[in-house]
């Protein structure tokens, strides 16, 4: 992407008549959480990776940012690829998950996954009026821009199942979901692991993680990838602490 042409799209993200929706932080956080977002079809990609690096992130084929007015805790995040260096439990994640068989296919609901993330629902958000049907249609499919799945198995067994966006130069993190009976095998962590090495391989310039909420423990294993960088007051800043 030439400079000319980052400019333009800057100017055309800025121009978007955008929608503020208010609704209880979904994060748990005692806030209330607004959401900046339109509806969007047929990027390309040099187009969704310009609202990808303004920190937007995509539901469905809505592109949302926060707008909280009073908070800041969810901050955009995102590795060089070349430049990640595992910290000694991430690498002991990665030797652990070695024996996994992953698969990558184009997004398609299966009777498997769903079940498998109807269990990761209960488990992660009980009580909530979660389903994996809801997320499948109302989440991760769009016709927006290019999107993946992968399937990490063992023995044949689906064990996690990693939502992404795929351009040129960016994989977005859409959703990663896994049994949660595996979970002394941070599967998590491993997925971003796996995911940037898929990166380095297809010289990705950009892996954006989603948002980082230290305050959150489901989000905030994200700051143990180092170095990476967070959208701060509109720039991108890299830390390595």
């Amino acid at each position: 992407m030439t400079i000319e042409t980052e400019k333009n799209y800057q100017a055309i993200i800025a121009s978007f008549p955008y929608y503020n929706i208010a609704v209880p932080c979904p994060y748990g956080l005692d806030k209330t959480a607004v959401y900046r977002q339109n509806y969007f079809t047929g990027l390309n990609d040099e187009f969704f990776a310009a609202f990808l690096d303004h920190g937007f992130r995509r539901n469905g084929n809505t592109l949302y940012c926060m707008a909280c007015r009073d908070c800041r805790a969810c901050l955009p995040i995102r590795l060089n690829p070349l430049k990640l260096q595992p910290n000694r439990n991430q690498r002991r994640t990665w030797k652990k998950n070695s024996d996994l068989e992953i698969n990558i296919s184009p997004l398609q609901a299966s009777s498997e996954k769903l079940a498998l993330c109807e269990k990761f629902l209960r488990s992660r958000y009980p009580g909530k009026d979660n389903s994996a049907v809801s997320y499948y249609t109302g989440f991760f499919m769009n016709n927006t821009t290019g999107t993946f799945e992968l399937n990490y198995r063992l023995n044949g067994k689906l064990l996690g199942v990693a939502i992404v966006d795929v351009g040129g130069k960016f994989l977005n993190g859409v959703y990663f979901y896994f049994d949660p009976d595996a979970g002394q095998r941070s599967l998590g962590t491993y997925n971003i692991l796996y995911l940037n090495k898929f990166c380095r391989q297809n010289k990705i310039n950009w892996f954006y993680l989603g948002f980082l909420i230290r305050e959150v423990k489901a989000m905030a294993y994200k700051q143990n990838f180092k170095p990476h960088y967070l959208r701060v007051e509109e720039k991108w800043r890299c830390f390595t602490r």
